[in-house]
């Protein structure tokens, strides 16, 4: 399968001298175009930190990281900022939607970021893709008025708006009810198979992670299975 991001030997530290932490210790990864994987381990394994700089949200300390052929430890931050709207959307444990906002424009909102303005085409998209959701009679619901559920999928759907090869996951089912949990991971597997998304889901549930079609387990700053 075509490797679609590779980190090799990554490490983080974080303080200096006696109060050094070093979370990441040498920790290698690939991931190939369209794999749906699960990230497990417990409380403290480095699981968030390896997320964050997989989102270009943070530099490791030493290491590689590159994806779809670009180096990221050596970009800057300005080609960073433009690469993660490009190519990278994440889903977050507590949706982090935009309260004034409603559905649709929460969806648009990476768009109308990366272009300055909102677009007729990307408000097509974004009624689109809560149509897929199963919200199309939310699109214009403020999303103060959603149920945790719905806020969810109003999630997954921004995380797509851009179209990214790569959405990352943080616990993104923690906060639901089984049920709703199950609506989310069906539509993320859907989305995964219909449109080779690759998907890392970072989760202490065993039954969500066995939904995922690999398993990731880290441990003390490196991968152990």
């Amino acid at each position: 399968m075509t490797a679609l991001l590779q980190i090799t030997d990554l490490v983080k530290t974080f303080g200096a001298g006696e109060a050094e932490t070093r979370v990441l210790r040498g920790l290698s990864l690939e991931l190939a175009v369209g794999e749906m994987a699960a990230l497990l381990g417990p409380s403290g394994s480095g699981k968030s930190t390896l997320l964050t700089i997989l989102g270009t949200l943070m530099k490791p300390t030493s290491g590689y990281y590159s994806m779809l052929g670009q180096d990221l430890v050596a970009a800057d931050d300005r080609a960073l900022t433009e690469f993660r709207n490009r190519h990278i959307g994440f889903v977050f444990q507590f949706h982090n939607l935009l309260p004034d906002f409603t559905a649709l424009e929460n969806v648009v909102f990476p768009t109308a970021v990366r272009m300055g303005r909102e677009t007729a085409a990307a408000r097509a998209r974004g009624r689109e893709l809560l149509v897929r959701m199963g919200l199309g009679d939310r699109i214009d619901f403020p999303s103060t008025n959603l149920s945790g559920g719905q806020k969810q999928r109003v999630a997954v759907a921004r995380a797509l708006m851009n179209q990214p090869e790569l959405v990352l996951a943080d616990e993104p089912t923690g906060n639901l009810d089984r049920v709703s949990a199950m609506q989310v991971m069906d539509l993320i597997a859907e989305i995964n198979r219909d449109e080779g998304t690759t998907f890392l889901i970072s989760t202490h549930d065993e039954k969500i992670a066995g939904l995922c079609r690999r398993q990731i387990v880290v441990g003390d700053g490196v991968v152990t299975g």
